[in-house]
């Protein structure tokens, strides 16, 4: 399947995009995580600790253990904070 993966803050630059298309046999997020760490050494910094990200699938917020079946657009950010 293809995707759009966008990235935001601090995982934008890292990774030196704000967005790609990706093909992908991922069946969650935590296996689209996992084939993106092993493209390259920035992917990988950008995905070490995936505590400190959130995740939305089309513009829902998921967790990494979410189906990305049916999904057209996965975008990874860290937590948000009010003030």
């Amino acid at each position: 399947m293809t995707l759009d993966v966008l990235y935001f803050a601090w995982l934008r630059e890292r990774i030196g995009l704000p967005k790609e298309r990706v093909e992908t046999a991922a069946a969650t997020v935590a296996d689209l995580v996992d084939e993106l760490r092993v493209r390259e050494e920035r992917y990988a910094a950008a995905f070490a600790d995936t505590s400190a990200l959130r995740v939305a699938l089309d513009q829902e917020l998921a967790g990494f253990d979410a189906p990305l079946a049916g999904v057209r657009e996965v975008a990874f950010f860290p937590p948000m904070t009010g003030g």
